[in-house]
């Protein structure tokens, strides 16, 4: 097999792909060819991937669903300053994922810490099909897709990557170990790219959604109502414009999220702290990581409903740069007409620089603004932070910051914050360290520090051992352990976790924890019904398992069982130790090529230690079905009903039952350009009595408390 494009001669051959996983520093399994070259408007590459074709994995999935099958990527250092780089993959089909990856580690839009941010969407090309030796994948990425040095000659950092999912396999041009902390400073350098340019580089985006709505209004809790529409039409723009070919102006007006999927299902019942729940509107995702910090001081699910916004960001010489500022009609819009603060604003404005020192370490300052002038209230947040890597293995983060609060009642609020990291990452042994101190008047009104007055300590120890040749590729303990005090010297948390992890072929994993030890101190000050301080001793285990061997189905299973505490007692009774249960299950599979099912289940439960009664049974089920007809068409169905049994002689919480439809067609010829059609209904057990004022639970009962039908077209011109 090999390219037969009319470029195809003056195209540079790579060979030579390199393990990462299983076997790091071995030869791939496959044998890999890939071909790279440009003209005055693309780079190309293509891939010809040696391999069984029955043994290959390719279905036709929507954008972005890529890592149930085989994959091939090229990712891009632009500006070859070894921090920051494009990611483009596609299958065997061509079906497309992109992304932005960061030396730094990050919370991605799940939730979960990664370096690779896939919030980032451009247009490229690609096409991929399956041969009898294998299969061969063809991209062409525009300089427009891309921000770069207005430099007349260009030197890149470049690195290759395959993936063999049955073999749990990654393999890598150049070799990157294992070994060594990150991937950037291992690149390849694409050195002769001569005479490129974005040119002028302009895009609008128009969109207009037309919609139908029934829905409750409890914004008056003394009035609840019903507010409906038979037609409601609403329009904006958003636009991009590029300045030197390195710094980016977005523009939006009146931005409009109604595609965007529901969250992801998580536990949100007897929580002390708020719960996290990523970011997922678009334009808030992109280049979200020029503004990130080891704090976490820009947390955009805090801007409600923005009518106007602008950001700016790019790199000029060793600088990054990180600006936004937009108005949230969300204060407004939350309470009665009849408020004074009705249809008031806030605003937000966020200003990040980092510069580049040494070989892969930085040092920046940040400031975010959040004003609400008509409840004469603000939150202003000030510091620096720095990464340094200080050789292959070792690095550590630190920032150090100070906020200003003033609140509505006219009394201010005001303390500092630091965080400290260090991190170690070899082969076999990885040391995470961190210490947190959030002082008691600190306040983050744009971020997420969901606990203040604190002092914490924390270590994460894993070490791995790699067999050469077994179907175990790895295995070994992990160690977890968190302190937390608070500023007075009282002792408020103690976590000790050991953790035994399995890692098999077939993407199958296996974890185990025989035994974690926790203890909780909880004060009069956090809960007042305790006449002192109250110390909870709590213990678990739990087990984790899961896999991917059939290449139609992955299972995974979460058990823990031990105790917990009841935080949401009767009313004028404290917290109390009770018997803990959670179970997580997951199962996906694919009937046919085109139809991937994805079902989810949750359940946490409290029980009283002495009489084995319920407190609560909370169960969450959802089930996500999309059809992908090709490449553009696309069928979301997703079904969810959630749960709370309470027992009113336990608990202060009350018996919720919600079930909930969300139905949408995409056709997304490429980001920006794209059709929704959309259906969302919801049903809960409540009894609305409108004369009474009054909106209350019922046993069996339901009513639809909100349904929404819309029609969204959008369009990108790009110039």
């Amino acid at each position: 097999m090999a390219p037969a494009t009319a470029n195809a001669s003056q195209m540079v051959k790579v060979t030579g792909f390199i393990q990462r996983n299983p076997h790091n520093g071995d030869l791939a399994s496959q044998r890999t060819e890939a071909y790279l070259g440009y003209d005055e408007k693309n780079l190309y590459v293509v891939f010809v991937c040696f391999d069984d074709p029955a043994k290959v994995r390719a279905r036709m999935s929507r954008r972005e669903d890529i890592f149930d099958d085989d994959t091939v990527e090229i990712m891009l250092d632009t500006f070859h300053d070894r921090r920051r780089a494009y990611a483009f993959q596609t299958t065997p089909l061509g079906v497309q994922w992109d992304a932005i990856w960061t030396e730094v580690p990050h919370e991605d839009n799940t939730g979960s810490t990664a370096n690779f941010d896939p919030s980032f969407d451009t247009v490229w090309h690609s096409n991929g099909k399956l041969t009898s030796r294998g299969y061969v994948v063809w991209m062409a990425i525009p300089f427009k897709s891309l921000r770069f040095s207005p430099a007349r000659e260009q030197s890149w950092g470049i690195i290759l990557y395959r993936g063999i999912l049955r073999e749990n396999e990654d393999d890598f041009w150049p070799e990157i170990s294992r070994s060594v902390e990150g991937r950037l400073a291992q690149g390849a350098t694409a050195g002769g790219l001569e005479d490129i340019s974005p040119g002028r580089n302009m895009q609008f985006i128009p969109y207009g959604v037309l919609r139908s709505f029934r829905a409750l209004d409890t914004r008056d809790p003394t009035a609840p109502r019903f507010d409906h529409r038979d037609a409601e039409f609403r329009g904006g723009i958003d636009s991009k414009f590029v300045l030197h070919d390195n710094l980016v102006l977005d523009v939006t007006a009146n931005p409009d999220f109604s595609q965007v999927e529901s969250d992801e299902p998580q536990i949100t019942v007897n929580q002390r702290f708020e719960v996290f729940f990523p970011e997922r509107r678009p334009f808030f995702l992109e280049n979200s990581d020029y503004f990130k910090t080891p704090i976490d001081l820009f947390f955009t699910r805090r801007i409600g409903d923005p009518q106007f916004g602008a950001r700016l960001t790019g790199k000029v010489g060793p600088y990054s740069l990180g600006i936004l500022a937009t108005d949230d009609r969300g204060p407004g819009n939350r309470v009665p007409d009849s408020d004074p603060l009705a249809g008031e604003r806030s605003t937000f404005a966020i200003a990040r620089v980092n510069r580049d020192i040494f070989g892969q370490s930085s040092i920046g300052a940040i400031y975010t603004d959040w004003e609400f002038p008509a409840a004469d209230e603000f939150n202003r947040v000030g510091g620096i932070d720095s990464r340094l890597k200080f050789n292959p293995n070792w690095t550590g983060n630190f920032e150090a910051v100070t906020s200003s609060t003033k609140i509505q009642d006219g009394s201010y609020e005001a303390g500092p914050a630091y965080k400290a990291e260090a991190n170690y990452s070899a082969t076999h042994l990885n040391y995470d360290a961190t210490y947190n101190d959030i002082s008691p008047g600190f306040t983050t009104n744009a971020g997420f520090v969901n606990r203040v007055d604190i002092r914490q300590i924390g270590n994460s120890l894993d070490y791995r051992f790699w067999p050469e040749s077994s179907s175990v590729l790895s295995w070994g303990p992990s160690l977890l352990t968190d302190h937390v005090w608070s500023h007075d010297g009282t002792r408020l948390d103690a976590l000790y976790s050991p953790t035994l992890v399995f890692r098999l072929r077939g993407q199958t994993f296996f974890n185990f924890s025989p035994y974690t030890d926790f203890r909780e101190r909880l004060r009069p000050r956090d809960f007042p019904t305790l006449a002192q301080d109250q110390d909870y001793h709590e213990h678990n285990y739990f087990i984790a398992a899961g896999t991917s061997y059939l290449p139609k189905a992955t299972v995974q299973a979460y058990y823990q069982r031990g105790t917990g505490v009841d935080f949401v007692p009767p009313a004028d009774q404290s917290p109390v130790l009770a018997l803990a249960d959670v179970v997580n299950l997951l199962l996906s599979f694919r009937p046919i090529s085109a139809l991937k099912i994805d079902n989810t289940y949750l359940f946490d439960r409290l029980r009283d230690r002495n009489s084995g009664a319920a407190i609560f049974n909370n169960h969450i089920v959802r089930s996500k079905w999309n059809w992908q007809f090709n490449r553009q068409l696309s069928l979301r169905l997703i079904l969810q009903y959630t749960a709370t049994l309470a027992n009113p002689a336990l608990t202060s919480l009350e018996t919720s039952k919600q079930f909930n439809g969300d139905f949408l067609i995409t056709y997304l010829l490429h980001p920006g350009t794209a059709i929704y059609v959309g259906y969302n209904s919801d049903l809960q057990n409540l009894m609305l009595d409108s004369a009474a004022g009054t909106i209350t639970r019922t046993r069996t009962g339901y009513i639809n408390d909100s349904r929404q039908f819309f029609v969204k077209v959008s369009y990108l011109f790009r110039f």
